[in-house]
């Protein structure tokens, strides 16, 4: 083969892995963002969809695997036949499945999912390694496994393009076709591809005649290859869940981590290895410091917690995926390399979607995970030392018990807060850790004892006590004050609801008689007589109860059965059993138990469910409102609580009001500091109704002025829409609503 036309083989099959790897990371937040309407708006459903998607690319490579050991004229025939199969799949969508009626999705989300896109995903995903594969064979010079590489950068822009450009431009539909179309690019593609291994490689030389010569790959070397796969696997979920715990279940939030762990293996598979050189020998600093935010609550560290998240899964799973390239085998043996990465990636995924929901009380995956990177990291020394002492070892694990007993004494003895004894002590942990980088046990002690001084003590007492409960839709806390006189529930890391044990039956936090959530309720019956039915989604503690007045109907729609276990059968808080013991409470998302009930049943509806400081992006669409105004009255009205760090709702629903002939008014309660130690907290509540003469009697006057500074006393107009247009299940965009500005 000339050198010219070797250099145009080399760029098709680059072209070929590029485009296969942009299709295969487009479709992953795509097909998740549809599934989003059927499972609520749990940080969960993503990590499901990720397992899925682990699990089909192993499937694929281990195909890709197989395929190479028959002739190249063999390979070329059944690959081809495959994709010509998957077609049947298009225009790519969701598979007609319900979710169930009651319990967890947690198996039921990787079934949908491999139903609807697994022959595509399959036959995809196994365009990495065998198209890596087919240009070694087709007598082309140079390093295949740098081809892997560039794949990574079409997989990153895949994930990149979506958020950005295809979603807030392109509705759901579109999508599908688009995809499919370039899907059927990717076909021709593969045929011309097929036809080069077809005439240079021959019809009877196999792989495995190149592969004879080859040492064969040992269990011990497999097995350390997974392992290297599975930690930074894991990771990318276990952060992913950090940050779609308090933002939103979206594509935008999701594809951060995903796209830097791909971005990892670009560098560390780079044919320039001075970059993940430098990246493994200072990742135990990174680590170390890193690590010091694992316990912190990301209410009050939003900003920090962030950056030191996402720099440790980078840093980490450069240094990890370089070790792999590193014991990488010879070309003849790639499939098999990148078959044990694929195992690796599963295992990982399985450990953080299924088994850590089901075995933890909390999302102890990641510091476990943590803890595994800083046992794996290269044992590259960052101190010069002499290694021809045989002290040195002993002396390194005496310094990681010091610095774990440190740890274990700064968290037993101090409280949760910062302290300067505890800064003191934590910074000595790093110093002696940052000594013992290199020596892997050493390291891990440290690592250990950093985080046990940070909050682990305190986390692992939370579990023990029995406060900390985690479901498929989130994790939740019960916390109660020194004085034993209030306790609230913590979603994640934001408070769902306070009760005082000495007033149980008065609504605080987000629901006082000052909040619009309040004020509707108490004026139900002036407004709509004493028979007033009512509907609240989101349960929480049950606060909402409480404002239940004889001869009024009442009903609850929860999507987790863990809150109403919290609310009414652990009784846990009292709202419930106090105010509405015999009120019904439908389990289910709201979208579909909604749906089911009379048309006009309520007078009110209140719209009160957050996965953490979050509100599910499904349940603000125009087809969620349809079914909310299908459940109200003519004259009924809806009461939409939008309180967020992060999210500027507010054009959201204000769009969708104007568009839908909605009237609307906004309170914002700021109580005041007397009112914050009775137990208030600042809420904001949208209230809405078809009947702008009904809603006047709820609001009085609406302010039209409204400045950053809300008065407590009054209504105001919402935020005009602008550009916003009403949010679809076939298009939503939260990209410009996006406020972490306001965090710095």
């Amino acid at each position: 083969m000339t050198a010219g036309a070797t250099g145009n083989s080399r760029a098709l099959f680059l072209i070929t892995i590029l485009t296969g790897s942009f299709l295969l990371f487009l479709v992953q937040p795509m097909i998740a963002r549809m599934a989003l309407p059927r499972l609520g708006g749990a940080p969960a459903v993503w990590n499901s969809a990720m397992l899925v998607y682990q699990a089909l690319l192993l499937a694929g490579y281990a195909y890709a695997h197989r395929l190479t050991q028959t002739s190249p004229r063999r390979q070329a025939i059944i690959h081809i036949i495959l994709f010509a199969v998957a077609i049947l799949w298009l225009p790519i969508g969701l598979a007609n499945l319900q979710p169930p009626a009651d319990g967890s999705p947690i198996f039921w989300v990787p079934w949908l999912l491999i139903a609807s896109i697994g022959p595509l995903f399959f036959v995809v995903a196994a365009q990495a390694p065998l198209m890596q594969r087919w240009y070694s064979m087709s007598g082309n010079q140079g390093e295949p496994y740098a081809l892997y590489a560039a794949s990574n950068i079409g997989s990153f822009g895949g994930l990149i393009a979506y958020p950005i450009l295809v979603e807030p431009f392109t509705t759901l539909q579109s999508q599908k076709w688009i995809w499919s179309g370039i899907y059927l690019a990717l076909m021709a593609l593969v045929c011309i591809c097929a036809i080069q291994i077809w005439r240079t490689a021959g019809a009877n030389t196999t792989p495995t005649e190149a592969a004879a010569n080859e040492a064969p790959i040992g269990l011990r070397r497999r097995l350390y290859w997974i392992i290297l796969a599975a930690v930074p696997s894991g990771l990318m979920l276990s952060t992913t869940s950090h940050l779609t715990t308090d933002l939103m279940a979206m594509p935008l939030i999701w594809v951060i981590p995903l796209g830097i762990y791909l971005l990892s293996f670009s560098v560390a598979f780079a044919a320039n290895q001075k970059p993940a050189y430098w990246i493994s020998r200072f990742a135990p600093i990174v680590l170390i410091v890193s690590a010091a935010f694992v316990f912190v609550v990301w209410g009050k560290a939003a900003i920090g917690g962030l950056t030191a998240s996402l720099s440790l899964l980078f840093i980490v799973a450069v240094a990890l995926h370089n070790e792999m390239y590193r014991t990488r085998p010879a070309p003849a043996q790639l499939t098999s390399f990148y078959l044990m990465m694929s195992v690796g990636g599963v295992l990982g995924g399985f450990f953080c979607a299924i088994v850590a929901p089901l075995l933890f009380d909390w999302t102890w995956e990641h510091p476990i995970l943590i803890l595994m990177a800083a046992a794996l990291l290269p044992a590259i020394p960052l101190l010069r030392l002499n290694e021809n002492d045989k002290r040195l070892p002993l002396i390194m694990v005496v310094i990681g018990m010091i610095a774990l007993a440190l740890g274990l004494f700064g968290g037993i003895s101090e409280p949760v807060e910062s302290s300067f004894t505890k800064i003191l002590l934590a910074a000595t942990i790093m110093t002696l850790g940052i000594a013992v980088a290199g020596f892997r046990i050493p390291f891990l002690l440290a690592v250990a004892g950093l985080l046990t001084i940070n909050g682990g003590w305190y986390s692992v007492q939370q579990s023990l006590d029995g406060v900390r409960m985690r479901s498929y839709f989130g994790t939740y806390t019960v916390n109660a004050s020194e004085s034993g006189r209030v306790r609230w529930l913590n979603h994640g890391t934001t408070m769902h609801g306070m009760q005082l044990l000495d007033d149980p039956t008065r609504p605080i936090s987000y629901y006082p008689d000052t909040s619009g959530v309040g004020i509707a309720m108490l004026n139900a019956p002036r407004l709509y007589g004493p028979e007033a039915s009512i509907g609240v989604v989101g349960l929480g503690t049950g606060t909402l109860a409480c404002y239940r007045r004889p001869g009024q109907y009442w009903q609850f729609f929860e999507i987790d059965p863990l809150v109403i276990e919290i609310a009414r059968e652990r009784k846990i808080f009292s709202f419930l059993e106090k105010c509405a013991p015999d009120v019904p409470i439908t389990l289910g998302d709201a979208r579909l138990t909604l749906a089911a009930v009379p048309e006009g049943k309520f007078d009110i509806l209140a719209l009160d469910a957050f996965s953490s400081d979050s509100i599910p992006l499904h349940l603000l669409t125009k087809e969620a409102f349809a079914t909310y105004r299908k459940a109200l009255k003519p004259d009924g009205i809806l009461l939409v609580h939008i309180s967020n760090r992060y999210i500027d709702l507010n054009p959201v629903v204000a769009a969708e009001a104007k568009a839908n002939g909605w009237s609307a008014a906004l309170r914002h309660d700021s109580p005041t500091e007397q009112l914050i130690n009775r137990g208030n907290r600042a809420s904001q509540w949208i209230a809405l109704s078809r009947d702008p003469a009904k809603l006047a009697e709820l609001t009085g006057k609406v302010d039209k002025v409204k400045s950053r500074y809300y008065n407590s006393e009054q209504w105001l107009q919402l935020d005009a829409p602008g550009k916003t247009s009403p949010w679809t299940d076939d298009y939503a965009s939260v990209l410009p609503h996006l406020s972490l500005w306001k965090t710095l």
